[in-house]
């Protein structure tokens, strides 16, 4: 009953679907990063989505952005206690991505 609920209902696929924000969301898994350094881990995302699926990851409640008052501005993102507990999905997501590319 509980599985049939969640096919019809795309929440889950809103909050973390979309080509980056597992990306995103595997970077910020353990540690914290400032928006550079997600931009160098994820090479082919631009600027401008890169900050758009922060923010909705932001709004989602999941991703905390913090702003640092100093010149210039510093900006850190890490997941909230909320965002934590997608941990278990992004490590089972790995673990078969790593099993996808070695089944050639």
């Amino acid at each position: 009953m509980a599985a049939s609920g969640c096919i019809r209902s795309p929440s889950c696929s809103f909050v973390i679907g979309g080509k980056w924000k597992a990306l995103i969301l595997f970077w910020l898994r353990d540690q914290v990063c400032q928006f550079g350094e997600l931009r160098r881990k994820i090479p082919h995302i631009s600027e401008r989505m890169l900050t758009q699926q922060l923010r909705e990851l932001e709004q989602d409640g999941i991703v905390h952005r913090k702003v640092h008052p100093v010149v210039p501005p510093r900006v850190e993102y890490s997941l909230t206690p909320y965002g934590r507990t997608l941990r278990p999905i992004t490590d089972m997501m790995c673990k078969w991505g790593t099993k996808h590319l070695q089944r050639d």
